[in-house]
């Protein structure tokens, strides 16, 4: 008699997806889910420590009523953490991948708790550098960007524009005066922090340990310079 897969410690696949990056998978493995894209690994609903840290990190010492946008809806440690802190008034999520918000509404549902459903958020299925980039947009006093691995570490190419100069400028534009920009990262990137004080009067990395590996880091960076630095182009 064989072994099922998942009875052999082997992630099961439960959904497939064309996706704008590529094929999604949606797996099982185990007690918990698995998101991957374009056949790299992408996250998880093991830990979600350092992705909850992101928004709470984010939202220290703001004023209520805070404005979030939360750059990738992944599995929703994020969202439902950010919709939890009692100066939070409004969310916009921005999540380019048609299938990831269709699972919340299944299969990943008890991870974000519902979020979507709640009056103060607002979801955009669009690519974050494309929102950025439109002043319509309007400001933030965060901005909680998890749509890669790191700045080194991007999902798709274009996305490495995002964490350069020019990108690092539209960001800063659609920050408040208090506003914040934090940026998750599974590993240290000490060319993305050089950038980020190029542009930024106070910068900080905390890093999360992680049960095997280096510690994932959150980048937090607060009062842009007044004087933009680079020229705003994302072409390319």
């Amino acid at each position: 008699m064989g072994v099922m897969p998942e009875a052999a410690g082997e992630p099961v696949v439960l959904e497939r997806a064309a996706g704008v990056g590529g094929e999604m998978v949606l797996r099982r493995a185990g007690a918990h889910l698995e998101i991957i894209g374009n056949g790299v690994f992408l996250m998880d609903t093991r830990n979600g420590e350092s992705e909850r840290l992101l928004v709470r990190a984010a939202a220290e010492g703001l004023r209520g009523p805070a404005r979030l946008l939360i750059g990738g809806l992944g599995v929703g440690f994020s969202l439902a953490e950010a919709l939890l802190l009692p100066q939070v008034a409004a969310v916009t999520v921005v999540e380019r991948e048609p299938a990831v918000v269709g699972w919340h509404r299944t299969l990943l549902r008890p991870w974000s708790r519902g979020a979507l459903e709640d009056p103060r958020v607002t979801l955009q299925c669009a690519d974050l550098l494309d929102v950025v980039a439109d002043p319509r947009a309007g400001t933030f006093d965060a901005l909680c960007l998890d749509i890669d691995n790191g700045p080194d570490w991007t999902v798709t190419p274009g996305n490495a524009r995002l964490y350069g100069p020019a990108g690092l400028e539209l960001l800063a534009e659609r920050l408040t005066r208090q506003g914040v920009l934090a940026v998750w990262s599974a590993n240290a990137a000490p060319r993305f922090e050089e950038l980020l004080r190029e542009r930024f009067a106070r910068v900080e990395a905390r890093p999360v340990p992680v049960p095997r590996g280096e510690p994932d880091v959150v980048y937090l960076a607060r009062d842009p310079f007044p004087a933009a630095r680079f020229p705003v182009t994302v072409s390319g």
